[in-house]
């Protein structure tokens, strides 16, 4: 795919540069003369000098011989077609340019500037004066040279028979004007020191030379101010040079031009035909100044016209076929990779499920520091008694919540290794439900232990329902109430639908996570136990999870079962409701809260406030009571999960509680011959040793 880009990046290059126009610099288009220089892309012909001493009284006279510092003359570099020998046409040409003739208000203006076609850029004034042009080649006994120029003449030369010192002219050959008219009276002003604009034409099917001018760069005006018949097809040459030149004289004026287009064009045009709408591609050099000076011929024979058209026909139907040829082919490739890419995908997934299980993926310690910028602690996002929880991003699973064990305590320290085997082996076994956090990977590389689980964007329901953050407006009524009936959901799996029953052991708010949409899901299954014949009894443990949340006679005898989890169901419960924590800062339990209100008769009080009583009553009795029956002291009394979720969707009848809260009854559930254990004679670290209790700090 790179290769085919690469070759059609290169064919597109060759092609522009055999059949695309040309460009090239300023400096090597133009050639400067005396004191003329480019500056800013602008032409600067002459500058303002210190005023010459005061003109002889007679007027008549030639100015003084001085030097020619105050003549600037700038030329094309190369000569432009103007005479076809073979066909004896001559050619037409368009002229604009755009120009400024400044001056200090205590000297006068110098002589002006003129717009020059010429055979050779050698000829010039012995004066400084004549605005650069030669003073006469007509009087020449052999006229080898000529030139054709419109000058802007700033200074009143009786002897030069000038109409005023504010005109345009048109010289051939000689410094005298074959025509002239006044500016001014066309409403304008060549020495206001505005910026003006000048459009010369000649067109050699009707022998006339048109020159417009106005102070605007953008609008021609309608009418030219001068039109002169001249036949310029005796005076050209087959190459001249064109140009401008200037002068000071006696006085002083900067003369600057910029914008400069020049054209010219062999054929017929008709005289309807405006010369500006010729399209660029009609000249075959086309150099840019600042976007706007362009200077340019076009030898317009029929033979150059069908080479032209052949030439961009053909362009034109290799471009398309080339395009075509890369979309055809970008598609092709784009389409075979996303098959690749789906087979590998169905495969890998494949490889990752066994007997309808999923099997989590091992990656390597540098994929997941890589996915946590090494486990940097701005990717933080949870931490617990054994473990960091950081947010990351893995390619083949995107974002992702990496679970880090063993970063204090060392390879071998049981408490981050035992949870981590615990989590992983209960994970790997089988589940796989909508309301279970899903493990994706894992690591256990030199003296980590990580565990990767999808990513929940809306963090854990304990943050948002007790927090107040910004999510925390949008936990909405139905929203707890889709919470509570997926964590029932989870819970319900894990008891009676995985292939080994498993009893989580640690249902809390902190362990519920909420997607993007802020369904619940049951995470944590670091403290689980995994039952996998039913008929085996339990063994007592050290009681482990969270205070608040724990069974009576679980804290008290060690036992795990099914209905501890539908006691810390049931606190749950309550605690999304009520939005109240299990234990308040005042040791004032939410079971015993909600009993309080059952007995008086008001349980709809205890609503959580931030609902702002926008819930239905019935839907938040029902939940109350159900939340009441899964947290019964006495554990006989509880609902099975099943029955819990069906109760909560309104499917089944409620249970009938008692009028005031029961009162907790312990049955002791000790193996034979370990009474010592509680008569405190004899205190050792063995699993039976309750009520001594392992807490989380959560």
């Amino acid at each position: 795919m790179y290769q085919f880009s690469l070759n059609l990046f290169c064919a597109l290059l060759l092609f522009f540069f055999f059949f695309g126009p040309s460009f090239s610099s300023p400096l090597s288009n133009l050639t400067f003369f005396g004191g003329a220089f480019l500056s800013n892309n602008s032409i600067v012909l002459t500058q303002e000098t210190s005023c010459a001493p005061p003109p002889l009284p007679d007027d008549t006279a030639l100015p003084p011989l001085s030097p020619l510092s105050g003549v600037g003359r700038a030329f094309s570099a190369n000569p432009f077609h103007f005479l076809d020998l073979s066909t004896n046409a001559t050619a037409s040409f368009s002229c604009s340019f755009s120009f400024t003739i400044t001056s200090n208000s205590s000297c006068p203006f110098g002589n002006g500037f003129a717009f020059q076609i010429t055979s050779n850029t050698g000829l010039f004034s012995v004066y400084d004066g004549y605005m650069g042009l030669p003073e006469d080649l007509e009087t020449s006994t052999e006229v080898q040279d000529s030139y054709f120029a419109v000058e802007f003449d700033t200074s009143f030369e009786p002897n030069l028979e000038d109409i005023n010192g504010n005109h345009l002219g048109i010289d051939l050959n000689n410094i005298m004007s074959l025509a002239s008219v006044d500016v001014v009276t066309k409403g304008l002003d060549l020495k206001s020191g505005k910026e003006m604009t000048a459009w010369i034409e000649y067109r050699d099917s009707a022998k006339v030379v048109r020159v417009w001018l106005g102070y605007s760069s953008q609008i021609k005006p309608p009418d030219p101010v001068l039109v002169a018949q001249i036949d310029l097809s005796k005076q050209f040459k087959e190459f001249m040079h064109v140009g401008f030149s200037a002068s000071n004289g006696r006085g002083s004026s900067a003369h600057v031009v910029d914008h400069w287009r020049f054209k010219t064009f062999f054929g017929f045009l008709p005289s309807t035909m405006p010369m500006d709408i010729v399209e660029d591609d009609d000249c075959i050099m086309c150099s840019p100044v600042d976007s706007d000076l362009q200077i340019g011929s076009f030898v317009y024979h029929p033979l150059n016209k069908r080479i032209l058209k052949f030439a961009l026909v053909f362009g034109s139907l290799a471009v398309v076929t080339l395009i075509v040829a890369a979309a055809v082919v970008i598609f092709l490739v784009c389409y075979l990779r996303r098959r690749r890419l789906r087979r590998a995908r169905s495969e890998r997934h494949m490889h990752r499920f066994h007997g309808g299980r999923m099997v989590p993926k091992m990656l390597s310690l540098n994929e997941i520091k890589s996915a946590t910028n090494g486990f940097n602690q701005d990717k933080i996002i949870g931490e617990g008694a054994s473990a960091v929880v950081y947010e990351g991003a893995i390619p083949s699973y995107g974002s992702v919540a990496v679970k880090r064990f063993n970063y204090e305590n060392g390879f071998d320290a049981s408490l981050s290794r035992i949870p981590f085997n615990t989590e992983f082996s209960t994970m790997v076994g089988c589940l796989r439900h909508k309301n279970l956090v899903q493990l994706q990977g894992w690591c256990c590389e030199r003296n980590e232990l990580v565990l990767v689980y999808e990513y929940m964007a809306n963090g854990s329901l304990d943050k948002i329902l007790h927090n107040r953050t910004s999510l925390t407006k949008f936990l909405t009524w139905e929203r707890r109430l889709n919470i509570i009936l997926g964590v029932a959901s989870a819970v319900k799996y894990l008891h009676e639908e995985c292939v080994s029953q498993i009893i989580h052991r640690d249902i809390k708010t902190c362990n519920i996570l909420l997607d993007s949409e802020f369904n619940a899901k049951l995470g944590d299954f670091g403290l689980a136990e995994v039952y996998r014949h039913s008929f085996r009894a339990r063994d007592a443990t050290v009681p482990a999870g969270t205070m608040g949340y724990l069974a009576p006679e679980y804290a008290f005898s060690g036992v795990p079962t099914v209905k501890t989890d539908v006691y810390s169901f049931g606190v749950v419960v309550l605690e999304v409701a009520t939005g109240r924590r299990p234990v308040d800062e005042e040791s004032l339990a939410v079971i015993d809260f909600v009993w309080d209100l059952w007995e008086k008769g008001s349980i709809c009080k205890a609503a959580d406030p931030k609902l702002m009583n926008k819930f239905s009553k019935v839907e938040m009795e029902r939940t109350l009571v159900v939340g009441l029956a899964c947290a019964h002291p006495n554990c006989d009394k509880r609902p099975t999960m099943r029955e819990a979720a069906r109760m909560l969707r309104g499917e089944t009848a409620l249970p009938v509680l008692p009028s005031r809260k029961p009162t907790v009854r312990i049955q002791s559930v000790l193996p034979e011959g370990c009474e010592e254990i509680m008569s405190g004679d004899h205190i050792d670290d063995t699993p039976w040793s309750t009520p001594r209790t392992h807490f989380s700090r959560n």
